[in-house]
């Protein structure tokens, strides 16, 4: 038998009914209708899925709900309600970064994360925290200068 757990989900307690093996992506589209975040390969290689546990970027593909526990997720809709994801947000939309948009919930949730870790991050630190974030479109150019664009906002 199943039993009922309580997550945090973008700043609301949520209760689900979910085994303890289930992927929290799975958790957050189907069980609790949170469609923003993408299914993309399901090996946690391309990002589509990315979502924030604790703070951190993570791949909700492979998470399993059971592994959660306390630490608050924040999804892409609610990301623009802080700070740095309403900075990212605004620089994805001025800077027209968005071409087909599938990956794009995870790119900008994986922006946010780099900006909330590193606030002035250089191009090195770009690289890394958005290395695994795969854009068929080849949308890569606009999408380091949004994230340069947010950090130039906070000034």
């Amino acid at each position: 038998m199943l039993q009922p757990r309580t997550l945090q989900i973008n700043g609301e307690a949520r209760t689900v009914t979910a085994p303890d093996d289930m992927p929290l992506l799975w958790v957050l589209r189907d069980i609790l209708g949170l469609t923003g975040t993408k299914f993309g390969c399901g090996i946690a290689q391309c990002g589509a899925c990315t979502v924030h546990v604790g703070g951190a970027a993570v791949r909700s593909c492979l998470l399993p709900v059971g592994s959660v526990g306390a630490r608050p997720v924040t999804t892409i809709e609610r990301v623009g309600e802080t700070e740095a994801g309403a900075r990212v947000q605004n620089a994805w939309l001025e800077l027209e970064v968005v071409q087909c948009g599938y990956c794009q919930s995870g790119q900008i949730m994986s922006a946010t994360a780099l900006l909330n870790r590193i606030p002035q991050p250089d191009d090195a630190d770009i690289d890394a925290a958005m290395a695994g974030n795969i854009c068929r479109c080849g949308t890569y150019d606009r999408i380091r200068d949004a994230i340069k664009r947010a950090v130039a906002a906070r000034a």
